[in-house]
C-alpha cells in the first residue's frame, strides 16, 4: 500500500505544480465548514447514516491569467491543494484526514465556481473483524477520495476579504484494494471566507487569439494497467491484476477526442473468487476451472485540458465466462502526456457505482 500511496502522490504532484510555479503571487486562500449528510448509495450501509457528518476544508489556491494557452482556453482557472477533515458524527466511520489537488473553475462571470478535487485521506477507524465489525463502508486506513463543490463565489468584498457558498459532494472509497469496501458519499452544504493575497492589483487576463486547429487524425493508443484488489470476501487476500488495452481516437478539436478500443482482463482476484464459491456454494454450480479472464469493447471520451486529460470510457465484456457485477463497466481516469506520444495513467474501473479496481497505467499514442 505504501507502494500506491507513494506513486499516487508523485503523479499528481506532477501533473499539478510540474507545470505551474509554486508562489503566492495572485494567489487566494479559502476556509469552508460544511454540514451534510451520507448518500444511501447502498442499502447495505443504512445501518451506519445514524448523524449528519460535519468538517472543514482549507485550500490554496493559485490563480492563472493566461501565460499558457490553456488557461484561457478554460477560462483562466484556478489550480490548488486543499486539506479536508471530516467528522462522520459516527464512532463506527471515524473521522477523515485527506490532502487533495484541485482544479477551480468559473462561470457567469466568475460568479459560480465549480471545483474538482482528487488526493488521498486517513481514516481513523476502518473495518476490524473484532474491534469495528460494523464497518463494511471502509476497509483500510488509506483511501482515495474525490470531493467537488459548486458554489457562489465573491472575492474582494472587503480588503480582500470575499465569501462563498454552495453544495459540496465527497466520495471516500479504496477501489476494493482491502474488503469491505461499500463506501461513502456525503451531500453538505459549505460556507466560507476567501482571502486574496494581492487584492490591491489589478487582474489583467490575457486572451490568446491564436488560432490553432487542434483536429488530428487517427491515432492508435497501447496501454497496460495494473495494480491490487480483493474481492469482496472479507479476508480473501489482495491478489494482483494485468489489463491490455488498445484503442483508437480522434481528436475533435483544442477540448475533446473520442475513443473505440477494447480491454484484456487478467483479474486473479477472480480466479480465486471462482475457486472459493465453487467450494463454499456447491448450489451454485460453479466449475472450479471456469476461465477468470474478460474481454470488452468501449466507447470513451478524452477531455484536454494541458498535459493532463481526464478519460472516460463506458465498457462490454463480449467474453465473459463468469458473472461478476454484470457486463458493463465503466472507467474513469486522469490521464499524463509525457511529449507527445507517451503518457501515464490512474484510472478508477468500476461496474455502475461499484468499484472494482484502481489502475495504475502507462502508455503510448502512435
Amino acid at each position: 500500500m505504501r507502494v500506491i500511496l507513494f506513486i499516487t502522490i508523485l503523479f499528481l504532484t506532477t501533473i499539478s505544480f510540474g507545470q505551474e510555479h509554486f508562489n503566492f503571487k495572485k494567489s487566494t486562500f479559502d476556509v469552508n465548514q460544511f454540514h451534510g449528510s451520507i448518500l444511501l448509495h447502498n442499502p447495505d450501509i443504512a445501518h451506519l447514516i445514524t448523524a449528519h457528518p460535519a468538517g472543514i476544508i482549507l485550500s490554496y489556491n493559485k490563480k492563472t491569467f493566461g501565460e499558457k494557452e490553456w488557461q484561457s482556453a478554460y477560462n483562466y482557472p484556478d489550480v490548488g491543494y486543499s486539506f479536508i477533515y471530516q467528522d462522520m458524527n459516527n464512532k463506527t466511520l471515524g473521522e477523515h484526514f485527506g490532502v487533495y489537488m484541485h482544479y477551480n473553475f468559473y462561470y457567469f462571470k466568475r460568479k459560480l465556481q465549480f471545483r474538482v478535487g482528487q488526493g488521498i485521506v486517513y481514516n481513523t477507524n476502518p473495518y476490524d473483524k473484532e474491534k469495528n465489525f460494523r464497518n463494511i463502508a471502509y476497509g483500510s486506513h488509506i483511501m482515495s477520495s474525490t470531493y467537488f463543490m459548486l458554489n457562489f463565489h465573491k472575492e474582494n468584498i472587503f480588503k480582500g476579504l470575499g465569501v462563498k457558498t454552495g453544495l459540496t459532494f465527497i466520495h471516500y472509497s479504496n477501489g476494493n484494494y482491502k474488503a469491505p469496501n461499500t463506501s461513502t458519499n456525503t451531500l453538505a452544504l459549505n460556507l466560507g471566507l476567501i482571502y486574496n493575497l494581492n487584492s490591491d492589483e489589478k487582474e489583467e487576463y490575457v486572451l490568446n487569439k491564436d488560432k490553432v486547429d487542434f483536429r488530428e487524425p487517427f491515432k492508435y493508443n497501447i496501454a497496460f494497467r495494473t495494480g491490487l484488489n480483493n474481492s469482496d470476501v472479507i479476508g480473501s487476500g489482495r491478489y494482483a491484476f494485468y489489463i491490455l488495452s488498445a484503442y483508437t481516437d480522434k481528436r475533435l478539436g483544442r477540448k475533446s477526442a473520442i475513443q473505440i478500443g477494447s480491454d484484456v482482463f487478467f483479474s486473479n482476484f477472480l480466479k480465486e473468487l471462482i475457486y472459493h464459491r465453487s467450494i463454499a456454494f456447491n448450489e451454485a454450480d460453479i466449475s472450479a476451472d471456469t476461465d477468470y479472464k474478460r474481454v470488452g469493447v468501449f466507447l470513451g471520451h478524452e477531455l484536454f485540458i494541458n498535459k493532463l486529460s481526464v478519460t472516460t470510457q463506458l465498457g462490454y465484456y463480449v467474453y465473459y465466462p463468469y458473472d461478476f457485477e454484470g457486463r458493463i463497466y465503466n472507467r474513469l481516469g486522469l490521464k499524463r502526456y509525457f511529449g507527445r506520444k507517451l503518457f501515464g495513467e490512474i484510472s478508477l474501473k468500476s461496474h455502475a457505482a461499484k468499484a472494482e479496481a484502481i489502475e495504475f497505467g502507462i502508455g503510448i499514442r502512435l
